[in-house]
């Protein structure tokens, strides 16, 4: 006897469109190529572009980083996903193989992104009414030669017949070209602006072996890049602005070569450095205290005041930065800082005036310079050093300025003799008052000082 088995037989599937043969992980692997190679370009050409698109420039770093990161994250996925191949002979070398691409396409791709970006740095043209550069005027950004070494500066005005005005950032190791052109842009209008990338700084970071930067030697460099403006602009003297611890320098510079200068502003001034940090981790820790805020206490204890002298630079700027976040936030409690006050002088390292590596090396500026240049800030103390200046003399000073005491400014400006000399508050302000109070710091400079002093 027979027996018959019945069963199904399987039926052939239909082919599919040709764009579901298509493996997942190519397409997604696609998709995100491009994604990338569009962040790339983004970040190559820089602010010009992303303001086409109608981007501010804190958008626009935000989300230049935010992409950044997902794109790295995700085109691996994405090249994983392209080459995931099963074999059952020496699985590990197509694992290995993987690896090997994942990681050639994203070091291209950060290579692209960094030598494009270095490629297209620049500072942006002064337009007209009719949009095209306004006659007359500057707009460069450019490598110049500083006793021998190579730094950085840019130059912006709208006329070049104007007087020069070179700003001394603060740090020691800051870097704040797109932040003065973008917080003070009307001070184009009646100076030549020049901003200047310290050895140590920004875009000049290597510009000097770091273990060797000392006080004079920004004096120095500041003299020799005075000269060569005063040759190039056709002026016997320039205007001098100092921004913490650019007034160091500042104040150096006044002392020794007053002839230069129609005037120096200091803001957020430095008088006597140690004397100061001292009083300021006393008040910190009292306010801490007052607050009922234990774990600070008991660090600033273990702490101990300054001065930080010890052989690690990073637990010496941590030192610093634990005292100087109580006085900071306590300050800004306390003042009402101008909405249109733009982005904070820390986040000038988004404007197209850095590439990616200038971007990097804003950080480590601020981290390799001011380890081995602010212990040498100790020595300061010009109520008795500096007594005696031959320019007139301004200080902008912050009502809420506790990094650098009033005090300490106030008992400076008694000893202080100059040709003229004037000690401004700024009420809603801590300790930079460019940036709290913008509009007001123009206003200083362009309808009081500059009427009082350029002849």
């Amino acid at each position: 006897m027979s027996t018959t088995t019945v069963g199904t037989t399987p039926t052939q599937q239909e082919p599919r469109p040709a764009f579901h043969r298509l493996q997942r992980g190519q397409v997604i692997g696609g998709i995100l190529l491009l994604a990338l190679i569009t962040i790339v370009v983004l970040t190559a050409f820089g602010e010009p572009m992303w303001q086409l698109l109608g981007f501010g420039t804190l958008l626009l770093s935000v989300v230049i980083v935010v992409l950044l990161a997902l794109g790295v994250l995700l085109i691996t996925l994405g090249i994983a996903a392209i080459t995931r191949r099963r074999t059952r002979i020496m699985p590990w070398l197509g694992r290995f193989f993987r690896l090997l691409l994942v990681l050639g396409a994203l070091l291209a791709a950060l290579a692209g992104a960094m030598f494009g970006s270095q490629l297209h740095t620049s500072t942006p043209p002064i337009l007209g009414a009719d949009g095209k550069p306004l006659p007359g005027s500057i707009a460069a950004l450019e490598q110049v030669t500083l006793n021998g070494s190579q730094e950085w500066i840019s130059i912006r005005g709208k006329n070049m017949r104007n007087p020069v005005l070179l700003q001394l950032d603060g740090g020691p190791g800051g870097s704040y070209m797109a932040h003065l052109r973008t917080s003070y842009p009307t001070l184009e209008d009646h100076f030549i602006v020049v901003a200047w990338d310290q050895p140590g700084a920004g875009k000049s970071y290597n510009a000097v072996p770091i273990g060797s930067l000392t006080i004079d030697r920004y004096v120095s460099d500041a003299h020799a890049l005075i000269q060569l403006l005063c040759t190039r602009f056709h002026q016997n003297k320039i205007y001098l602005t100092g921004d913490s611890w650019g007034t160091v320098p500042g104040i150096l510079l006044v002392q020794r070569y007053p002839e230069l200068f129609y005037a120096y502003v200091g803001t957020g001034q430095r008088t006597s450095v140690l004397e100061d940090d001292r009083m300021g981790y006393a008040l910190a820790l009292k306010i801490a205290a007052e607050r009922g805020d234990t774990a600070t206490v008991e660090k600033l204890r273990h702490n101990g005041p300054p001065p930080y002298l010890g052989s690690d630079p990073l637990d010496r700027l941590w030192k610093n930065f634990d005292y100087l976040a109580v006085l900071d936030f306590y300050a800004w409690e306390h003042i009402k800082p101008e909405k249109t006050a733009g982005l904070p002088a820390m986040m000038s390292w988004m404007g197209q005036e850095d590439g990616l590596v200038d971007k990097v090396n804003f950080f480590r500026g601020l981290y390799d310079t001011f380890a081995v240049v602010y212990p040498q800030l100790y020595a300061i103390d010009f109520s008795t050093q500096a007594t005696r200046l031959g320019a007139p003399v301004y200080f902008l000073q912050g009502r809420w300025d506790l990094e650098e005491m009033g005090s300490l400014l106030e008992r400076y400006y008694r000893v202080l003799q100059a040709p003229h000399k004037e000690l401004i508050y700024f009420e809603n302000s801590a300790h930079t008052p460019p940036g709290d109070e913008p509009s007001k710091f123009v206003d200083v400079l362009v309808n009081h000082i500059l009427p009082q002093t350029y002849h």
